[in-house]
């Protein structure tokens, strides 16, 4: 089972997700926006420091095959030009999710070109629409809709926005390896 988290904002639940993965052994990858990188550089520092991949979700996360291929490629380039910026070195991004999983056949071949794999899912649910509420109904509701799409070879997308994300991470990875599943990461693939 992959874990992949979209990080187009901060909401304050980033570090609570982080800590979760730190105390459960879990590596992930985090899909960076410009915006993010701008706005919390050491958050960007921790998930590398802590062994997660970072992924390149694009700088302003437009609809992509609206872009010419310049804007395109310019989109990518300046999301790694600003990870290697924050690190002090040059990372080699390798892995790429379009915004709002939208995509073109040119598309994909752009980023397959630019050195990118792309990364869709197998599961996602509603958890960036209302991202600061959790009332225990709500986060039982998550909890099981996660849970109940287990799979070999699930790629789940969670976005960090989410106080439910945060609330129900342990439980869901706790869940999912008392099921006989392992967490890996993009690179075990």
């Amino acid at each position: 089972v992959y874990l992949t988290f979209d990080e187009g904002y901060e909401n304050g639940y980033t570090p609570v997700i982080l800590d979760v993965l730190k105390e459960k052994g879990i590596q992930s990858i985090f899909f960076l926006t410009g915006d993010f990188i701008d706005s919390h550089p050491e958050l960007v520092k921790r998930m590398y420091e802590e062994g997660h991949l970072l992924g390149n979700h694009t700088e302003h996360h437009p609809l992509m095959a609206d872009l010419s291929q310049e804007q395109f490629q310019q989109e990518l380039h300046s999301v790694e030009e600003k990870v290697d910026k924050v690190l002090g070195f040059h990372y080699d991004m390798k892995y790429y999710r379009p915004p709002q999983g939208y995509y073109s056949e040119r598309d994909l071949a752009l980023a397959q070109n630019m050195g990118y794999r792309l990364v869709f899912w197998s599961f996602a649910h509603d958890d960036y629409s209302k991202p600061n509420e959790s009332s225990e109904e709500l986060v039982r509701k998550a909890y099981l809709r996660v849970i109940q799409s287990a799979h070999e070879g699930e790629v789940l997308l969670l976005h960090a926005v989410s106080k439910i994300n945060s609330r129900i991470l342990g439980d869901v990875i706790d869940y999912y390896q008392t099921q006989g599943y392992t967490f890996a990461t993009l690179d075990e693939y």
